[in-house]
């Protein structure tokens, strides 16, 4: 299952590239919103091989879920993996400069199975998927305005 988005954001992509690489406050965000997530020993992000443990709940279950940020391209983005009771899961947040104080922020996601009860799981979420993408694009947007507002980085401002 494949999930993208993309919103243009006002503001120039230096500010976006830095608010969209504040994973301490990101994941802060996450632990806000029942998922338990915790950095594991190794680079600190923005470097690749930094990585995560996280824990959440979905339709009555526990999922434990180990994320690392695999390739990162700075100015321009980077690719996190998952792997999850067999699910692989690969984000990847890319930019594009529009012009001088335009940007756009896109986010894809891309969820594999390689059992077959996360086969079973995997075909339940496609039945959704309307609803994952539009909950992606509006957390998307709103983070976009949090950008043009200067509120999305831990220092306060949009770098």
């Amino acid at each position: 299952m494949k999930l993208t988005v993309r919103q243009d954001i006002a503001a120039p992509a230096e500010a976006v590239y830095a608010a969209v690489t504040d994973f301490e406050l990101f994941l802060g965000r996450l632990n806000g919103h029942g998922v338990r997530i915790s950095p594991l020993d190794g680079p600190e992000p923005p470097e690749p091989g930094a990585k995560w443990q996280a824990a959440l709940g979905w339709r009555g279950s526990h999922y434990d879920i180990d994320i690392e940020l695999v390739s990162v391209e700075p100015g321009t983005g980077y690719a996190l993996e998952a792997h999850s009771s067999g699910i692989i899961g690969l984000g990847v947040v890319d930019l594009v400069a529009l012009s001088e104080v335009r940007t756009r922020l896109m986010v894809s996601l891309d969820f594999r199975a390689t059992s077959i009860s996360a086969r079973f799981l995997l075909s339940t979420a496609v039945l959704t998927r309307g609803v994952f993408e539009r909950r992606l694009q509006d957390a998307v947007a709103r983070y976009g305005k949090e950008i043009e507002e200067g509120r999305a980085t831990s220092d306060g401002g949009a770098a």
